[in-house]
């Protein structure tokens, strides 16, 4: 069995230090983290205005950061340490940053876009954040970047609390949507920024407004096991695109700003003539219920109860929705049939993770049943963590 360990934040600070150091022969100003996040509930409700119920991983991207004195912004990657991308500032923009480098990139021209004097800087990334499992590597990096472009440049977001880290979540989102051209909604920035350990993050979408409940599944005799199906995951293809604009054209014609507004989901579909917009307004409006309910079972302190909202979770987003894949299926499939008390595939879909609700000491159990579904259809071997709540962005060094 293949488990992905978290980094400390010393070893990951290390880790982007030493790659900065070896590229740019200087001292960084500093190392900042941000977390990957594993979305217990709440699959593709974000750019709906809907609920979603994330946590932040333990996993984290380290950034360590230098600013400049002139204009030039130097970028590198554990991922290809002898490539430096290289571009002034002033260049950085919509359709003109390519890669990974568009995600570490977008921030400076989304904070230039929000009137914060960002300059030249040079930035050495590492990550232990599993990259194309659906667990937000693409948002830890941009809010690694964010947090520490805020600091060295004084925009004083986050020194203005969680208001302020809103805000920078917002930015963030702006930067993926047309710097790196991926459509998606604020829940991956949001947890990023805003999550804390022992904690789910209840992120209302239409406000940006949380509530930060308890997630203690050791004291409940529960473990949540992540399986990154190794799928090729990504959001920049046109599937998510096309899915968000299904929603907004539902929303249009039934007269509402975003599907949160839809209250009689019967008359909503009976008003609507295609059958796919059909389906994907049923998947958002059931999905935000689902949200409300597993809510409510945390505040009653009931995680062991969650488990049968979990699986109606991934029916709808297999059936519905259409963003599983044979891979996340047969890993749900499997984690079911081994004694999981639920199981969904999390994340955007097509490829990348799925999560199963088990009980303290399963976790070997679960694992060997996916391994022998991927073995049983000749797939490369899944690999596992275990979500735990961990915190959120922060300076590590």
């Amino acid at each position: 069995m293949h488990t992905i360990t978290a980094w400390s934040d010393a070893e990951g600070a290390a880790r982007a230090a030493d790659l900065f150091r070896a590229t740019f022969e200087a001292e960084p100003d500093g190392v900042w983290a941000a977390p990957g996040r594993v979305n217990l509930i709440g699959e593709h409700v974000d750019y709906n205005g809907g609920l979603c119920l994330p946590l932040a991983l333990p996993h984290s991207t380290f950034a360590a950061v230098r600013r400049r004195d002139d204009d030039v912004v130097r970028l590198v990657s554990s991922l290809d340490p002898e490539a430096v991308w290289e571009d002034p500032v002033s260049s950085i923009a919509p359709g003109a940053v390519s890669s990974w480098a568009a995600y570490a990139a977008g921030p400076a021209w989304a904070l230039r876009e929000a009137g914060c004097a960002v300059g030249g800087f040079e930035a050495a990334i590492d990550s232990c954040v599993p990259l194309g499992a659906g667990l937000s590597s693409s948002a830890a990096i941009e809010c690694a970047v964010a947090l520490a472009l805020d600091e060295l440049f004084g925009c004083g977001y986050a020194a203005r609390g969680d208001a302020g880290r809103a805000a920078l979540a917002s930015i963030c989102v702006k930067a993926e949507n047309e710097v790196a051209g991926a459509p998606t909604g604020g829940m991956d920035q949001a947890t990023s920024l805003r999550g804390a350990s022992g904690h789910a993050l209840l992120l209302d979408c239409r406000d940006s407004t949380t509530r930060l409940l308890p997630f203690d599944l050791a004291a409940a005799g529960l473990e949540l096991l992540v399986i990154d199906t190794r799928a090729a995951h990504a959001l920049g293809d046109g599937q998510y695109g096309r899915r968000r604009a299904a929603c907004e054209a539902a929303a249009a014609r039934l007269g509402v700003p975003t599907l949160r507004e839809v209250t009689d989901l019967d008359a909503a579909l009976t008003a609507l003539a295609d059958d796919w917009e059909r389906r994907c307004v049923r998947h958002v409006v059931t999905e935000i219920e689902r949200v409300k309910a597993v809510a409510q079972l945390l505040d009653a302190d009931r995680p062991d109860a969650i488990g049968a909202l979990l699986d109606a979770s991934h029916d709808s987003l297999r059936d519905d929705y259409a963003v599983s894949c044979p891979e996340l299926d047969a890993a749900v499939d499997a984690a079911r049939a081994a004694g999981a008390l639920g199981a969904r595939m999390t994340g955007g879909g097509f490829g990348g993770s799925a999560i199963a609700l088990i009980r303290a000491g399963d976790e070997a159990a679960v694992a060997r049943g996916v391994q022998a579904a991927f073995d049983a259809r000749g797939w490369t071997r899944p690999a596992f963590l275990s979500a735990v709540p961990g915190p959120g962005a922060r300076r590590v060094r």
